[in-house]
């Protein structure tokens, strides 16, 4: 299936654009950015020149994906969150020399009106609550809140609560798969 353009739409170089893509009201897509397949850009986005989403990406309304941000699979990005390029932002002086690379790893979500301050690895599966501002690297599975965002818990590849017993080991409650902690990581032992 051929990617849907809405016609309000301004997509720049359609042949970027992944198979099965939605690009939905006043969306617009620079011509050297890049989406993967089967990904939806809500209402009001904008996607930057040197930015690629990977597959099944799901980025809602009035979003801004802004140059040196790569979003891995199945990334969800919520309504009005932001991503950050430069640390020292002035607008008389120009600094696209100092673009901070940002990159979300595959199945992340970010909640709604989050910030993600640029150059932080934001790990496989974490989950960032609503409003949150990331100043720092997320851990895989992590789930941080707040402002400055702290780690309060972990998170199943479904984006559960992950409860650990005396063991260091959890059950996802959807899924059933198990996880671990090890050195303040948490990997899945089972699925």
């Amino acid at each position: 299936m051929k990617a849907f353009i809405h016609p309000s739409a301004i997509v720049e170089n359609p042949q970027n654009i992944g198979e099965g893509t939605k690009i939905w009201h006043w969306v617009h897509v620079m011509p050297k950015a890049k989406t993967g397949r089967n990904c939806v850009l809500g209402q009001n986005v904008f996607v930057g020149n040197d930015v690629i989403l990977g597959n099944n990406v799901r980025v809602q309304n009035n979003v801004s994906i802004y140059d040196a941000v790569r979003l891995e699979d199945d990334v969800f990005c919520g309504p009005s969150m932001v991503f950050t390029n430069v640390i020292n932002p002035r607008s008389a002086i120009e600094r696209k020399e100092e673009y901070l690379k940002t990159i979300v790893r595959r199945g992340a979500s970010i909640g709604a009106n989050a910030t993600i301050v640029c150059g932080n690895e934001i790990g496989k599966f974490a989950f960032i609550g609503a409003g949150s501002v990331v100043t720092k690297p997320v851990k895989d599975f992590a789930l941080v809140v707040g402002n400055p965002a702290k780690q309060i818990g972990w998170v199943s590849k479904a984006g559960h609560r992950l409860s650990f017993d005396e063991n260091n080991t959890a059950i996802c409650k959807e899924t059933g798969e198990k996880y671990r902690i090890i050195d303040n990581k948490v990997s899945i032992i089972e699925a």
